[in-house]
């Protein structure tokens, strides 16, 4: 059951502004994550969608503007409040990151054993629900390198929920997965955002996968938001870099040409 601020956005995020050297990857951005929803932040690669999980879990700094997690400034936080605050974060890395040595058993019960002092009873009834919530239960004896990419995803799913975290943070978790293995991850996806009652951060640049599961959509690019707004809505934007983007247009305002002279000009030049 959500608190007294269920109405207030679990992520309050304004006038950020982060650069890489005289690059800016944030502009002045704003975004609201809210409680209990699927939101998803989209944009081309390089446009610093990772880079906004890293600032939203504290291990990057703004250069300017404030991000607020469940009231708190994430920014402003002690390292003993920021470490209890992540605790409640699940992340599910691109690459998976399991911990290749140790079993798939023993990489969904380490969050469990590295923050709380839980007996070993409680540890394996909580891992094996987790594990069958991602169809893995029987895979529990498993090594990782004996694992599909699937099935490792699905694996580092259950690992980043299973201390039951307000808000789980996905990136990229549809890359180098095959059709069926992208079902699975898109239906676990939302199945357990409702089941849990987390809210979920999904940054993507996988239209179709990402827009199906999607309350609510944010398209970045340049620093800035360039549009948000429900699914359907962005899927039939007017502008014209939303609607290249939504529907994968090869030529738009991003354009198909590299900047260059004339073609005529560059022949006659040789």
């Amino acid at each position: 059951m959500l608190g007294s601020n269920d109405q207030e956005p679990l992520i309050k995020i304004r006038g950020l502004t982060f650069y890489r050297g005289s690059r800016a990857i944030f502009d002045g951005v704003d975004i609201d994550i809210q409680r209990g929803k699927v939101t998803a932040i989209m944009g081309p690669s390089g446009t610093g969608k990772t880079t906004l999980l890293k600032l939203i879990g504290g291990q990057l700094h703004p250069d300017a503007g404030t991000i607020h997690v469940d009231g708190q400034n994430i920014h402003e936080l002690g390292t003993k409040a920021l470490y209890q605050l992540r605790m409640r974060m699940g992340m599910l890395f691109q690459s998976g990151a399991l911990l290749t040595d140790i079993s798939v058993f023993e990489n969904v019960a380490y969050p469990i054993r590295e923050h709380t002092d839980l007996p070993e009873s409680m540890i394996r009834k909580l891992v094996l629900l987790k594990l069958e919530a991602v169809g893995l239960r029987g895979a529990r004896h498993l090594m990782p390198s004996e694992l599909s990419g699937g099935m490792a995803r699905r694996v580092a799913l259950a690992r980043a929920m299973v201390l039951d975290p307000m808000m789980v943070m996905y990136d990229e978790p549809f890359t180098g997965q095959d059709p069926i293995s992208m079902g699975v991850l898109v239906q676990l996806i939302r199945e357990l955002n409702d089941a849990n009652g987390v809210s979920s951060i999904v940054v993507s640049h996988d239209v179709q996968e990402t827009a199906a599961i999607a309350d609510h959509i944010y398209v970045i690019s340049n620093g800035k938001v360039i549009e948000h707004g429900a699914p359907a809505q962005m899927m039939n934007s007017e502008l014209d870099w939303t609607a290249q983007f939504m529907h994968g247009k090869a030529d738009g305002p991003v354009p198909f040409h590299y900047p260059a002279k004339e073609l005529a000009e560059d022949m006659l030049s040789c």
